[in-house]
């Protein structure tokens, strides 16, 4: 493709890459204003300063840029010529989709992995529970680690993670989402973002959340939209056969970066981690996670459901491969009990769920197969 788009949250290093892989283009911020402006007041005169190629970071800034890369790039076709990054999705993706249909490859960079932060080869959520013994993290304890996050700068320069975080959110709150949604209420839509914290892993309940924060529920779903545009959350469908089905069941929220959630609920440390109530729905959200950007790192979909039945049944994570699903328990525990296993039974027990693939992760670093469902450690691989 002549032009490769790269989405992703802000501070997910989005740019730090592009620059290190095209160190041969022209790099472009726009978010100095002199420079959006001469974007949107003379972009002939920018692409002309550039035409054999640039990147142009945070595109979203000045979106009409879009419309006049299309004649530059049917005419030179290069592979990789313009490079364009961004950290709103939806807005990006609808000025994309309308001048740079066909031209363009589309991208998105989350924060680091665990194999990441370790140097090792990447997940395959295909072979979960089938390779060797996964070995274990350096010096990584599992809730120091989730507690940190997965924010690149936060490892890369040994920052303090609650430092980094509460002003990654200030700098969100007060701009980005101002910005875009307009808020007159700014300690509003902080308690709406903290109140939203307290809820990953949990099916979304948006009347209820509404009521809570004293708004209402049109309000609550334009911001939690907004946040999942903005990449800080993702929304897992209930799996069915019937794909309809999938999308009228409330969804399961989970936050794409375990620190955030940590910082939004005042936990100042791994220790308090370690014994707070919702410790099991941010382990749970930290494997998530980590299922979600093994896709994600490959260029392809996650097709990441959770299931539940009438009678309160649950899988808490489930991957869809097409012809295979793998079911995943997850439980925080550190120390392993056979009763962990008492959901898998009885899904696999279900008709038809006799030859799925399922497994267990938990808090601990045991890793044995036992009824023939592997028991994985926190760092999976």
């Amino acid at each position: 493709m002549p032009v490769v788009t790269i989405t992703g949250p802000r501070q997910s290093g989005k740019t730090t890459l592009v620059r290190s892989e095209f160190p041969e283009l022209d790099y472009v911020s726009l978010e100095p204003a002199d420079v959006r402006r001469e974007a949107v007041e003379d972009p002939r005169g920018l692409l002309a300063r550039h035409a054999r190629g640039a990147i142009f970071d945070e595109i979203q800034r000045a979106p009409e840029l879009l419309s006049y890369l299309l004649p530059l790039v049917d005419e030179d076709p290069s592979p990789g010529r313009f490079v364009l990054t961004g950290s709103q999705s939806l807005l990006l993706m609808e000025h994309v989709s309308q001048s740079l249909a066909g031209r363009t490859a589309v991208l998105e960079l989350l924060p680091l992995t665990i194999a990441e932060l370790e140097g090792r080869r990447p997940l395959d959520v295909e072979r979960l529970g089938a390779d060797d013994a996964p070995v274990p993290p350096s010096a990584r304890a599992v809730w120091e680690t989730i507690w940190a996050g997965f924010y690149p700068r936060i490892h890369d320069q040994r920052l303090d993670p609650t430092d980094w975080l509460e002003s990654y959110l200030r700098t969100y709150i007060e701009r980005d989402l101002r910005d875009r949604l307009r808020v007159v209420n700014l300690a509003t839509f902080e308690r709406f973002v903290r109140l939203a914290a307290a809820r990953t892993g949990q099916e979304l309940n948006l009347l209820g959340l509404a009521e809570d924060v004293g708004i209402s529920q049109p309000t609550a779903r334009q911001w939690m939209n907004v946040l999942e545009a903005g990449f800080i959350v993702s929304l897992l469908q209930q799996h069915h056969q019937n794909f309809g089905k999938r999308l009228r069941r409330r969804p399961k929220l989970i936050w794409n970066d375990t620190g955030l959630v940590c910082c939004l609920l005042g936990i100042r440390s791994p220790g308090i981690l370690a014994t707070h109530p919702l410790r099991g729905a941010i382990f749970e959200t930290f494997v998530a996670g980590e299922l979600r950007k093994a896709f994600t790192n490959r260029g392809r979909e996650a097709p990441i459901y959770y299931w539940r039945d009438a009678t309160g049944h649950e899988i808490d994570l489930l991957v869809d491969l097409g012809d295979q699903l793998i079911g995943i328990e997850v439980k925080s525990g550190e120390t392993f009990d056979p009763s962990m296993l008492d959901g898998l039974r009885w899904w696999r027990s279900l008709k038809g769920n006799d030859r799925c693939v399922v497994s267990l992760v938990h808090g601990g670093t045991r890793s044995l197969r036992t009824e023939d469902i592997p028991v994985l450690p926190w760092y999976l691989g």
